[in-house]
Order: C-alpha cells, then structure tokens, then sequence
C-alpha cells in the first residue's frame, strides 16, 4: 500500500491528524510532519513555498520514501499541488481539502486578518491558548506574523506559477466542504478542470476548520480516493 503523507494547513502541526489517524487502517503506513516554525521548530527564516517544499522533500529523504500519496489540508494541499507539478515522480496521488487556490493582494489582506496575534488574543482566548500549546517551546505570536507575511506574498506574485496545475502529471482530487467559508467552490472546481487527471469533490456538511471535520467521514473519503 503506498505510504500516505498528511500535511498540516496554516498555523496548524502534525498533531491536527490524531484524531484521523485513529480511523485509518492500522496496517496503512501513514505519516505526518511539522513545517518549519510549526508544531515547536524554531521559525529561522521567512516561510515561503520553496521552504516548505524543501521541507517535505527532505522528509522523504529521511525515511526512505521514494513515492508517496499526499493529503494536503489547507496550506498543506497547495504545497503538494507545487510539489507535483516539479517532482511528479515521488507523488503518486493527491487529495486536498479547503486549499485557498485564487490569490491576490485583496485575498491575501482579507485572510490575513484571520492571522493577527493581538485580535486572536482579545478576541478568541481559548485560540490563543491552543496555539501556544501547539508550536511550544517557540512563539506562537511569531508564527502568526510569519504566516501573515506569507499570504501576503503569496497574493503579490508569490503564488503558484499559472501553468503549474497543467503539469500536473499525476491524478488530483480537488475536495472542499461545503460550509467551507474561506475557500470558494468556483477556484476548487476551477482548477480541477486545470489538471489533466484533475477532479472535483464536493463533501457536505465539511466545514473549513479541519478540528470542526468529521474525521470518520473524512477517513472514509481518503481510503475510497486512495484505495
């Protein structure tokens, strides 16, 4: 059974698949890493797509996977959509959920907002406190800001190149939940039809937040796209 690599969205870690872990077969080789200045490693540098490509490439390497299916939560999707069109012999399939594919200074600066360390504090305490929890022992204030500058290159020029999904090789399931309020339907199934082995799925009642999914029906969806 080819491995399956779970990559975690924006602010999140690794440890956002437990709960989805515990619903896939247990005898499915499944893995799950930390992008840079997340999950507690230290924020060295700016994140950019290229860093956190780098990042995946060198978990492969680490553990001697030669080709992996992906699914990208989120940030995680739009990372493996990059990594396929430039390495399509290590990906053999893809699956993403809730990845914000359209990007320009006007998306950039409205998710940012999303992402202000002192208005998450005020507002949403209890977010605050999880997000200290989960990329502890580092500056979870510092990986807002980063995150923040980092959507706002990816909406000024720093996003995918417009020809990426085209060379695509491999088969792409583009998913988004239908209460997903971040992500739009119109992009998903836009650039679903970009991919040559590109499709588009529809999961109803699946919000944006990846803690607020269902992760039964979520593993349910993965082993029917990758078994």
């Amino acid at each position: 059974m080819t491995p399956l690599l779970l990559l975690h969205g924006a602010l999140g870690s690794a440890a956002q698949f437990q709960t989805l872990q515990q619903h896939l077969p247990a005898d499915w080789p499944v893995y799950t890493l930390n992008f840079p200045g997340h999950g507690g490693l230290p924020v060295q540098e700016p994140f950019s797509m290229r860093l956190f490509s780098d990042a995946v490439l060198r978990f492969l390497q680490d553990h001697h996977l030669p080709q992996v299916n992906i699914f990208g939560y989120s940030m995680g999707g739009y990372v493996a959509l990059g990594l396929a069109a430039e390495h399509p012999a290590r990906l053999q399939k893809i699956v993403t959920l809730g990845t914000k594919l359209d990007w320009s200074p006007e998306v950039a600066a409205g998710m940012s907002r999303m992402f202000d360390p002192e208005k998450i504090q005020a507002k949403v305490p209890q977010f605050a406190e999880m997000l200290a929890r989960t990329h502890a022992p580092a500056d979870w204030k510092a990986v807002c800001r980063y995150t923040t500058a980092f959507l706002h290159d990816l909406g000024n020029g720093h996003r995918l190149p417009a020809d990426t999904f085209g060379r695509i090789a491999g088969p792409v399931t583009i998913g988004w939940g239908e209460l997903d309020n971040v992500v739009t339907m119109e992009e998903s199934r836009r650039i679903a039809t970009q991919i040559p082995l590109g499709k588009f799925q529809l999961l109803e009642g699946m919000k944006h937040p990846l803690e607020q999914v269902d992760a039964e029906s979520l593993a349910a969806f993965l082993m029917t796209e990758f078994g």
